[in-house]
C-alpha cells in the first residue's frame, strides 16, 4: 500500500521553514498542496518545485466542509497509485480538517498515513501577543463559532477569519457576549516579516483593512466581573462572594427555607410579564427566579449537600432521558404523544408499585396547584371524564348541591360542597388547557389594579369611601375596565 505523507509549511514566510522539511518537499515524487495563498508557495515555485494544488475546489462550494471532504477523497484515491506528500498551511495537526479526514481514513485501513511537523501558527502568535498559554486558552474555528463555545476568563484565538463576512459573523456571535466596545487583536502574517498586530474596538472588526488566510483574531481574558456579565460563572461568583466570609450578612443568614416566599414571589412577578407580554420585564424577572436557583445551589454547596453541577447534570440527563424521541429511537408524532411518552418514563422512575400515584404532586404553596395536579395525575391512568361536556355536568351538580348547602345545611357542610365546586372548576380549566393557578394570580392582578383605580378617584375627591355609594364605585371600577380596553 503506497503511503500519504502529510507536512506542515509552517505558519509565516520562506525563512522560517525549517530546512529538513524543504528537503522534503524537493525530493517528493508527488506533491500536493491544499492552497497557493501561503507566503512560501512563491519560493518554493522559484525553487523549481512542482505541486499539484486544490484552489479550484474551493470555487465549486459555498461552505468549507465539502471542499475538505473533496480534496481527502481526491488523496485517498490518488495515493492507490503513487506515494504522495501532502503541504498543508501551518502544521496538520492545527486547525487542519482535511488532515482529520484522512487521519479517519486511515483508521479504518483505507490508507497508509504519516504525518511528520511543520511549525502551526500558534508558537509565532504567542510570542507576537506576548502571552502565556498555560495561563489558558482557547483555539477556535471563525467558520463555526457558537456562543456557548466562548469562555471568557481564558484567551482565545479564533481562525479562519479570512475575510469581511467571515469577521462580521465572528464580531456578532463575540457581541453576544463581550460588550461592543471591547478591545480584540487582529494578527496577521504572526511569525513573519510581514507581521502586523492591530487592536479595535469590537465593533470594529469586520471594518479591518487586511483580513486574509493568515489572520488570527485575539480576545483577551476578561479581568473583571463588569465585563463578563452575560457569562454563567460571574453570576455564581457574585453569589458565592455574598455567602462569603466578608460577603452580606443578609444573604449569609439564608437557608432553603427562609429563601422559599421568594421564590414563590419572583415567579409570581415573571408570570405577571408574561401576561404583560413585556419582553423587558420578563429578561429582569427570569434573572430574579435565576438568582433564587443560584442562591439555594450555593446554599447546597455550602452545607456540603450537592453544588450546581450536580443540578445541572439531574436535569440535564432527566431531558434526554424523558426526549427518546429526539435523543433516541422512540416516535412521537404529536404533543399528545410527547406528554404519554414522559409520563410512562415518570412512572418507570419512580416505580408505580413503590409510592401512590398522586405523592409528590401536593403543593404546600397552593391548593389549585395541588388540585390540577391530582386531577391530572389521576386522568393519565384513564381516571378522567370522556370529554369536557361531562366534566361541566359535574360542575352543574356541585354547584346545585352548594346552593342546597346554603340554605339548608351547615357551616361544615358549605365549605365542603363549595370545595366541591371549586375543584369541579379545576377540572374544567384542565380540560381546556388552563392553568387555574395562572387564572388566579391574573384574576388578583386585574383586581388590584381596578380597584385602585377605584381608589385614585375616591382620594382625588377628597372624601372616603363612605360618601360614595356602591353604584358610583362601580362607576369607577367601569372606567377602569374602559381604560384598559382603550375605549
Amino acid at each position: 500500500m503506497n503511503e500519504l505523507t502529510v507536512i506542515g509549511l509552517g505558519a509565516a514566510d520562506f525563512e522560517q521553514l525549517p530546512l529538513g522539511i524543504y528537503k522534503k518537499l524537493t525530493k517528493a515524487q508527488k506533491l500536493y498542496v491544499r492552497t497557493l495563498d501561503h507566503p512560501v508557495i512563491k519560493d518554493l515555485t522559484a525553487g523549481g518545485i512542482e505541486f499539484h494544488s486544490f484552489d479550484a475546489i474551493y470555487e465549486k462550494h459555498d461552505t468549507f466542509q465539502p471542499v475538505y471532504e473533496e480534496i481527502a477523497t481526491y488523496l485517498m484515491e490518488a495515493v492507490q497509485h503513487e506515494p504522495i506528500l501532502y503541504a498543508v498551511p501551518g502544521h496538520p495537526l492545527v486547525a487542519e480538517q482535511t488532515v482529520q479526514h484522512l487521519i479517519e481514513a486511515a483508521r479504518n485501513g483505507q490508507i497508509a498515513l504519516k504525518i511528520e511537523g511543520g511549525q502551526s501558527f500558534l508558537d509565532p502568535i504567542f510570542t507576537a501577543l506576548q502571552i502565556d498559554p498555560i495561563e489558558g486558552f482557547q483555539l477556535l474555528d471563525g467558520t463555526n463559532l457558537t456562543m456557548d463555545e466562548l469562555n471568557m476568563r481564558q484567551h482565545i484565538l479564533i481562525a479562519q477569519v479570512y475575510d469581511e463576512f467571515s469577521a462580521s459573523e465572528v464580531k456578532l456571535t463575540l457581541m453576544e457576549k463581550y460588550r461592543d466596545d471591547y478591545p480584540v487583536t487582529i494578527v496577521t502574517a504572526a511569525g513573519s516579516s510581514q507581521e502586523k498586530l492591530v487592536t479595535v474596538p469590537l465593533y470594529e472588526l469586520d471594518q479591518a483593512a487586511e483580513l486574509n488566510n493568515l489572520t488570527t483574531v485575539y480576545v483577551p481574558p476578561v479581568t473583571t466581573d463588569e465585563d463578563a456579565l452575560r457569562d454563567w460563572t460571574t453570576l455564581r461568583r457574585i453569589i458565592a462572594v455574598l455567602r462569603g466570609p466578608n460577603g452580606c450578612p443578609w444573604d449569609r443568614k439564608q437557608t432553603h427555607e427562609s429563601l422559599k416566599k421568594y421564590l414563590i414571589e419572583e415567579t409570581h412577578e415573571f408570570l405577571a410579564a408574561v401576561d404583560s407580554e413585556d419582553d423587558f420585564a420578563m429578561v429582569e424577572e427570569l434573572g430574579d427566579v435565576l438568582l433564587q436557583v443560584f442562591l439555594h445551589a450555593q446554599i447546597g454547596e455550602d452545607n456540603g449537600y450537592f453544588n450546581l453541577e450536580e443540578v445541572l447534570a439531574s436535569v440535564s440527563e432527566k431531558m434526554i432521558r424523558r426526549h427518546p424521541h429526539v435523543f433516541g429511537d422512540v416516535s412521537a408524532e404529536d404533543a399528545d404523544a410527547v406528554v404519554a411518552n414522559w409520563e410512562a418514563i415518570k412512572r418507570q422512575e419512580k416505580g408505580e408499585s413503590e409510592e401512590p400515584l398522586l405523592a409528590g404532586e401536593y403543593r404546600v404553596d397552593s391548593s389549585l396547584q395541588t388540585s390540577y395536579n391530582y386531577q391530572k395525575k389521576a386522568a393519565s391512568v384513564g381516571f378522567d371524564w370522556p370529554n369536557a361536556d361531562d366534566a361541566w355536568d359535574k360542575f352543574a351538580e356541585e354547584w346545585q348541591e352548594f346552593r342546597k348547602e346554603i340554605t339548608e345545611g351547615s357551616a361544615n357542610s358549605r365549605l365542603d360542597e363549595f370545595g366541591d365546586v371549586l375543584f369541579t372548576l379545576v377540572n374544567i380549566a384542565r380540560f381546556y388547557k388552563i392553568s387555574p393557578e395562572e387564572a388566579m394570580i391574573h384574576a388578583n392582578e386585574k383586581f388590584a389594579r381596578r380597584f385602585g383605580y377605584v381608589e385614585q378617584q375616591v382620594k382625588a375627591s377628597g372624601q372616603d369611601f363612605t360618601a360614595f355609594t356602591l353604584e358610583q364605585l362601580d362607576a369607577f371600577w367601569n372606567e377602569a375596565k374602559k381604560q384598559e380596553k382603550g375605549e
